[in-house]
This record gives C-alpha cells, sequence and structure tokens, in this order.
C-alpha cells in the first residue's frame, strides 16, 4: 500500500479525521490529504517543532502546537502521541519508528474516535518495520 493510500484510506476514509498527513521522522512530507497540500502543508518551523517535541515537549507543552497556522492547545505530549485541541477541533499525532502521522478532527467528530484510529495505524506501521 502506498503511503498516499494510508492517507486516504485509513485515515481520512475512516471518517474520524478530515485532514491528514504522514511526514518521515526527519520532517519531509510522505502523503497528505488535500487539507494539507499545497499552501496548507506544514510550515518549516512546524515540522521541526513537532519533531523535537516528541523528544522534548516542553516547548509545545508552555506555548502550544501550531499544525497548518493553527494553535493547538496542547493536552497531551510524550514521545509516542502528541494530542492538541482549540475549541471543538483537534489534531493527533502520533510517532512511529520512521514517521509521523497527523490527524485533524472537526467539529462533530471525537477526540477518542481520531486518536484510536491515528494511533492504530501508528501501530500497524510500527508492527511491519516502520
Amino acid at each position: 500500500m502506498s503511503w498516499q493510500q494510508y492517507v486516504d484510506s485509513n485515515l481520512v476514509g475512516t471518517g474520524k479525521v478530515t485532514q491528514a498527513a504522514i511526514y518521515g521522522a526527519q520532517g519531509g512530507l510522505w502523503a497528505a490529504s488535500s487539507g494539507f497540500q499545497a499552501s496548507h502543508r506544514l510550515q518549516p518551523n512546524e515540522v521541526q517543532a513537532i519533531t523535537k517535541a516528541f523528544s522534548d515537549p516542553s516547548d509545545i507543552r508552555a506555548n502550544g502546537l501550531h499544525v497548518n497556522n493553527v494553535k493547538y492547545f496542547t493536552l497531551r505530549a510524550d514521545d509516542r502521541v502528541i494530542y492538541g485541541k482549540k475549541n471543538a477541533t483537534g489534531v493527533v499525532l502520533a510517532k512511529t519508528t520512521q514517521a509521523i502521522l497527523i490527524g485533524v478532527y472537526g467539529e462533530g467528530q471525537q477526540a477518542g474516535d481520531a486518536n484510536k484510529v491515528v494511533e492504530g495505524l501508528a501501530d500497524y506501521l510500527i508492527s511491519v518495520g516502520y
């Protein structure tokens, strides 16, 4: 399965997230839904902050998490997952050995459902060596 198929089928296709992307652990974009493409792609400073946050979350805990120029309040940040919230929307990030999965959920979608989808795909990718 291609990286784009993972985004389209296993993340956005579930209906539990509205936008999604998969980045390499070093920051390069592997695949993205339409909400992450073109001008909406993560800014270099956002990618750098996200990759750093998995090893040192102190900055995003103090200043929030920025994804696609939206600032989220950081709810959880550790070496495996990061959760952010803004009003009725939020973001879930999960790190595998080689990738960072990002799922954005909107109004009417549940944080727990989005968390389960993103982390479930991360678990699968870890199990197959990614």
